[in-house]
Formats: C-alpha cells, structure tokens, sequence
C-alpha cells in the first residue's frame, strides 16, 4: 500500500521540476492583466491549444494513469482509502488554515488549525478524521480563492499538462499553495514527488465511476464543471454565475 516510498526518480528530475513550475508561476503572473481583457472578449480564447493539451491528457490517462488507479482501487480496500483520502485533506486543511489568515478570516484559520491538530496527533498523522467526528468544521479554500478575494483577475481558462482544467489565478495559486503546504517544506525531492504522485492516483481512482456519467464533447464538461465548481468555492458556497459565457456549449451538446 506504501509502493510510492519507493519510486525513484532520476537525479535531476525533481530539481527541474521545481525551476519549471516557478518559471510557470512567474510566466502566468505577467500575462493576468492581458488575459483579462481578452477574456471579455472572447469565451474560451486558448479553446485551440486547450483542446490539444486535453487530447494529450487523455491519452496519457488512458494508457498510464487510469490503469495503474484501477489496480490500486482494486486492491486497496475502503478503509484503506478513507485513510488515504483523510491523510491528503489533512494538508489540505493546514493549507485552508493559512489562506484563511490571508483573507482576514480568524476564524475558519482557527477552526482549520485545530483540525490539523487533532487530526496530526489524535488522528494518526491525519489518517482519521477525529475533527469532523468532534464537530469542527473544514474551511475549503486555497490560493487562488485568496487571490480572488484580493481583487486578482480570474484570466483565462486553460489545461495544463497532467494537471488538466484551471484558469490562470488557480494555476497560480496552486503553486503556490503546493510551496506553503508541509509536503514541500519538509520533504526531500524524492519524497515529495512520490506523494504527490500517489495523491494524484489516489484522485484519479476516485472519479473512475463518475466516467459513466460523461457523454458528448469531454472538453465542453470538463471546462463548465471546473468553472462552475472554482464559482461556488469562490462564493465561499454560493453559486456565482461568472461562467454565463460558456452556457452557449452546453446547449449545442447532448449529456
């Protein structure tokens, strides 16, 4: 159950990683502004080059990712995953924590930290959910609903590689979230590609039984979900319509 301990990466790989995901952060920081203004212009003005990154997402999911996450959801039993999934939303909650602080929000940076106390003490590493047994509520959040709050353009939408659907504020947030949350303060290289390799596994398994449910143009779906999904996190729960541009292409497709 522990495999990705020991995947081992070349020497350089994770290193280059890293220069490139700072290079992306910074590249994606200077187009915000430029992409605004063309965003209410146009409703999808990268659909080109999206359209060909999710292709390429797809056939890597098909021929590497979706096989390797059925053999783990086949042999990895429901507690098992529960303790997985637990285990992730811990860091999660230690990220919620400080994007909370970042929005003035005391309060749900209070209640996150001490989800991440009872859950990283008497939750076994986070492994059981103790603080949603005790009633303390979870603040989802992370870095671009921050930026959001902060006034940041949303930009336009885009697919990025492996990671699939985002605008360019979340991309940018998640970088920097991936940069504050523990797993890339203390880890060595290794380590945390390893991590974050069985986390994105431990998703993709997940979501193989919501695959039955998607008919028409994927791109379409993917897209309006994501944008309607980031909507209402964004809302802070509420539904926001700040998607109405795309409603065109859910009426031309048959779900």
């Amino acid at each position: 159950m522990m495999r990705y301990a020991t995947i081992r990466f070349p020497h350089d790989f994770a290193s280059f990683a890293k220069r490139i995901a700072h290079v992306l952060v910074i590249a994606l920081a200077l187009v915000v502004p430029v992409v605004e203004a063309q965003t209410q212009e146009e409703s999808d003005p990268w659909e080109g080059y999206n359209r060909w990154m999710f292709d390429f997402n797809g056939d890597t999911d098909r021929w590497i990712i979706r096989p390797v996450a059925k053999g783990y959801d086949a042999i990895m039993p429901e507690f098992g995953r529960i303790g997985v999934n637990n285990f992730f939303s811990n860091f999660y909650d230690f990220n919620g924590a400080l994007n909370a602080l970042l929005q003035g929000r005391i309060e749900q940076a209070v209640n996150n930290t001490f989800r991440v106390v009872a859950n990283s003490t008497i939750g076994l590493l986070g492994l059981f959910d103790v603080a949603s047994m005790a009633g303390i509520p979870r603040y989802e959040t992370d870095f671009g609903h921050t930026l959001s709050i902060w006034g940041v353009p949303r930009g336009n939408f885009v697919v990025l590689p492996v990671i699939g659907p985002s605008t360019v504020r979340a991309a940018v947030g998640a970088s920097i979230d991936a940069y504050m949350s523990p797993t890339g303060q203390m880890m060595n290289d290794q380590a945390y590609w390893g991590l974050r390799m069985f986390n994105v596994l431990d998703i993709r398994a997940g979501l193989l039984d919501a695959e039955e449910i998607m008919t028409g143009d994927r791109y379409v779906f993917f897209r309006d979900v994501y944008l309607q999904s980031r909507a209402v996190l964004e809302a802070g729960g509420q539904v926001k319509d700040d998607f109405s541009e795309f409603d065109s292409d859910w009426d031309e497709e048959e779900f």
